[in-house]
């Protein structure tokens, strides 16, 4: 673990898990780095902890922690914060990481911020630590409305003030709508509660902080998605993408309306186009497109609903939806790929193909049409 700067607040976020539910983009890059809108998922977080005074961020790994510490300290100097990076060699669950960083989480007296690694939202870390330093205890959970509210563990608590009762896992009548949303601010004291073994904060720790009242919770504003598998991933593009550009008329006027005139394509929706790519004539990208650095998209593309990762080449009159088309990609002309299709890193495609929900693993050849969803080895 290495030494941090000491100027402000503290910060923890969970990336320690191998990424199963998101292969195979995770068998080429850890999870917390795989890109959603254009730059890794983890640092829509760092910026927001950054923006709420965060200056020192704990990043608790058990995965490839060399891959994320070369990565890692570059976004570090470019955004202005400091990572220290928490090894676990054995499995730690989702409490035992605080147990481990206890020595780092101490260095000051001020509350600190915990984070799961594959969540996305507008991340109100401002307002979350103000309420959590107004109630004067121990814990603040942030808390999300669902509509699924029986597929979940529920969190029952008191409207009012925030204080909450108890949490109730996959109830089978109605006892509420809100979920535990993965971030949370603490005070220095729930390390008391935590020893260094494998520990569960839901489970184990929450409900013994629930009943002595020391844990409020606050509710989320907006939207909230885990992104942590690839149709969720695809659902939270189309979440987030509105909550940065705006209304569809404003993000095309946002990405370059001439531009898009001038180059004789048409964007429907909100699309997120990094400066490098190309684009064809006659494609028409949206709604919620990402597409990134150095992508060469043919003439008379139809993309909707996907991200397309960077140095990916996809051919003439290729149509493309719900997918999620991995690194340094070449998808051949007219083929068609859709239903929750992810390709992992360099995968070539020939012309003419129908891929339906594949999951392609890296530095694969892909000559027949798969119209069943299957992953491909």
């Amino acid at each position: 673990m290495s030494e941090s700067h000491g100027k402000g607040m503290r910060a923890l976020i969970l990336v320690g898990g191998f990424g199963t539910r998101l292969r195979p983009l995770t068998l080429t890059m850890p999870k917390p780095l795989v890109p959603f809108c254009n730059k890794p998922m983890i640092i829509h977080q760092v910026e927001a902890l950054k923006e709420a005074g965060v200056t020192d961020i704990i990043l608790a790994v058990a995965y490839r922690p060399e891959a994320m510490k070369a990565e890692m300290e570059e976004w570090g100097r470019q955004i202005g914060v400091t990572f220290i990076f928490s090894h676990e060699t054995e499995p730690l669950g989702t409490a035992g990481p605080l147990a481990l960083a206890r020595d780092e989480l101490l260095k000051d007296d001020q509350p600190f911020f915990v984070l799961n690694s594959d969540v996305t939202c507008k991340f109100p870390l401002r307002e979350l630590l103000a309420f959590h330093r107004k109630h004067g205890h121990e814990g603040t959970i942030m808390v999300t409305k669902v509509q699924e509210w029986h597929k979940y563990g529920v969190v029952v608590y008191d409207e009012t003030s925030g204080l909450i009762d108890q949490f109730v896992e996959k109830p089978k009548k109605f006892v509420g709508d809100k979920i535990n949303s993965g971030i949370y601010c603490f005070n220095k004291s729930i390390l008391n509660r935590i020893k260094l073994e494998k520990t569960s904060i839901e489970t184990q720790v929450f409900p013994q902080m629930a009943s002595s009242k020391e844990l409020y919770c606050m509710e989320l504003e907006g939207f909230w998605m885990d992104i942590g598998q690839p149709h969720d991933y695809i659902d939270g593009i189309a979440k987030y993408l509105p909550s940065i550009l705006g209304t569809p008329k404003e993000s095309e006027s946002l990405f370059n309306e001439q531009t898009a005139k001038d180059l004789h394509f048409s964007v429907v929706g909100c699309v997120m186009i990094d400066p490098t790519a190309e684009i064809g004539a006659g494609c028409v990208l949206g709604p919620n497109v990402t597409v990134g650095k150095n992508c060469k998209i043919g003439p008379s593309c139809r993309i909707q609903n996907s991200a397309i990762f960077e140095n990916t080449v996809i051919g003439a009159g290729a149509y493309i939806s719900k997918t999620i088309i991995g690194w340094n990609n070449i998808v051949g002309r007219w083929c068609r790929i859709e239903n929750n299709a992810v390709f992992g890193d360099d995968v070539q495609v020939k012309p003419e193909l129908h891929l339906n929900g594949v999951k392609v693993l890296p530095n694969k050849t892909i000559s027949q049409s798969y119209d069943k969803p299957e992953v491909l080895m």
